[in-house]
């Protein structure tokens, strides 16, 4: 039997390569990495997730990603958004996350604009799922699946400065394309990877 190609069969299951080594990455992989998200808290935490990924690996924010939801609320914004100066100094201090002093007061600052939006909108979930893209539209810079890729889309790049008009930080077009992807506004999977959706 042929292998699609960029996919990988570990235990029986075809894989997109990426999700087929370690197995934190092979859970996220099969369970989380596009399927849809529909819960403000998780779409927020994985927004401010992505900004702490910029420039590491993504396997190394999962492996940290406990610490991340004990050192910021289970990222409930209405908590995070209220964090003071102590609380910045209790997270750069903090060795179970990424102590970024320009990402941690970024995810303080998006957390009272995710607020904005939850009044504006009645959800971050009604605002972030406006920004699905049409059916034929093709990421730049991608051409395999692979989480924390390099890809943006126009689609993203609208993301991307709305949510900069709206006051956030750390947010670029590659960024909101990682968090489309992992969010299930796009299907990366790969043809013939068991947890492509269509």
């Amino acid at each position: 039997m042929n292998t699609p190609d960029g996919i990988v069969t570990v235990d029986g299951v075809p894989r997109c390569a990426w999700g087929s080594g370690d197995p934190l990455y092979r859970a996220y992989h099969d369970h989380e990495w596009g399927q849809p998200v529909h819960d403000d808290v998780r779409l927020f935490e994985k927004i401010c997730l992505e900004g702490f990924q910029s420039g590491l690996s993504w396997l190394t924010i999962l492996r940290k990603r406990e610490n991340f939801r004990a050192a910021f609320a289970g990222f409930d914004p209405a908590v995070v958004a209220r964090f003071d100066e102590a609380d910045v100094q209790r997270l750069l201090a903090d060795k179970g996350i990424v102590r970024h002093q320009g990402k941690i007061r970024s995810t303080v600052n998006n957390a009272a604009r995710a607020l904005e939006i939850i009044e504006a909108f009645g959800s971050l979930d009604a605002y972030v799922w406006q920004f699905v893209p049409p059916a034929d539209e093709r990421p730049a810079h991608i051409t395999k699946a692979t989480v924390g890729s390099l890809a943006h889309s126009p689609t993203s790049r609208r993301l991307a400065r709305d949510l900069k008009q709206r006051g956030w930080t750390f947010i670029g077009p590659t960024t909101a394309y990682a968090f489309m992807q992992a969010m299930g506004l796009v299907d990366d999977h790969l043809e013939g990877c068991a947890s492509r959706r269509g």
